[in-house]
């Protein structure tokens, strides 16, 4: 209830605000974002003026999980959000509501992760856990049913030979997963970043594999449009898309083996400081980013194993494919016309 009075009032104050800008001020569009360092190529457009030349003013909205964006994006509450490739997000579009995923947010091709096999130290410094095999009969800790961790669990279960009776199952946000492996709740965990490297810092756990290993190229979270920002502002979408794919290249383009560096560094640490809840700029550094497309290119054939594996559990209710769910108009137009000017 408090999460609901705090975004109606977010929103209202949006909406004051635009009523009080003179005529020809920019246009206002609302983003939600669950303030994580994948946001970064948002925030370098922010502040490196890209949204301005498009002549938008954005405005962050942050939730706790991207469940909670789908709500507002229907109502058109919000105009955009980023959020993950999950059951859910299938399940709304089955449900006629009106969103659609316009461009990749983050991937994993090799050298670049997100999550993290996580193993109990204590485990693998007794000789309990050796080889992925040794999955077999222990808790493992991940996301809610119908996540992007299936898909990552499913390939380990083709490596290793082992059924999903073999494992067992808890569910458990990322920062609880934390907690479950310091006190031996869980055994095994696949939190994000920067969960998985705090993990390691503090001796919970270990770092056995990393989800680009398992799972290369797996699709994590996409860019995800509202139909009344698609069809209705399709203009302001398109110079939207522009200016997030310019922070994307830009990005791209700092990351020195997988973690934020080159000549940029300073600027790009202290803008994912500033705008997310990590703090330690020496910390920001030692992480290592999941990938963002320089083209929004969405990987589709990982969206379609995931997909099959979330319809294989009865996780996707009602008549829906992942081509039905797709808009890729927006970044392929938009990366066109960027490379085409020089961006």
């Amino acid at each position: 209830m408090n999460f609901h009075r705090s975004l109606r009032a977010s929103l209202l104050g949006l909406f004051l605000t635009a009523s009080a800008l003179p005529v020809g001020a920019a246009d206002i569009v609302t983003m939600g974002t669950t303030a994580s360092v994948t946001d970064l190529p948002f925030y370098i457009g922010e502040a490196r003026g890209y949204f301005r030349e498009e002549n938008l003013d954005v405005k962050f909205v942050n939730f706790d999980s991207a469940a909670r964006m789908i709500a507002p994006l229907a109502s058109g509450d919000i105009d955009a959000a980023a959020g993950g490739a999950a059951a859910g997000l299938y399940n709304a579009i089955a449900r006629n509501i009106g969103i659609r995923i316009v461009a990749d947010k983050s991937g994993t091709p090799p050298g670049r992760y997100s999550q993290s096999l996580m193993v109990r130290k204590a485990l693998i410094d007794s000789g309990r856990f050796k080889t992925l095999a040794d999955l077999k009969g222990l808790k493992v800790a991940s996301a809610a049913p119908g996540s992007s961790a299936m898909g990552t669990l499913n390939r380990l279960y083709k490596m290793t030979g082992l059924k999903e009776t073999d494992i067992d199952r808890v569910y458990l946000g990322f920062p609880q997963q934390i907690a479950a492996l310091q006190t031996g709740a869980a055994d095994v965990a696949f939190p994000t970043e920067p969960f998985s490297t705090l993990a390691v810092q503090r001796g919970y756990a270990v770092r056995f594999m990393t989800d680009d290993q398992i799972f290369p190229g797996h699709q994590i979270s996409v860019m995800i449009y509202s139909d009344r920002f698609r069809e209705q502002r399709r203009d302001l979408a398109l110079r939207f898309m522009r200016a997030y794919l310019r922070g994307v290249r830009a990005m791209n383009a700092s990351i020195v083996d997988g973690r934020i560096g080159g000549k940029d560094a300073d600027e790009f640490v202290n803008l994912v400081a500033q705008n997310t809840p990590m703090k330690d700029k020496d910390f920001i550094r030692t992480l290592v980013l999941s990938y963002s497309d320089d083209d929004g290119k969405v990987n589709v054939d990982s969206l379609e194993e995931d997909f099959a594996i979330f319809k294989a559990a009865d996780l996707i209710k009602g008549n829906i494919t992942v081509q039905e769910a797709l808009d890729p108009w927006f970044a392929a137009t938009a990366a066109q016309q960027l490379t085409a000017g020089g961006k």
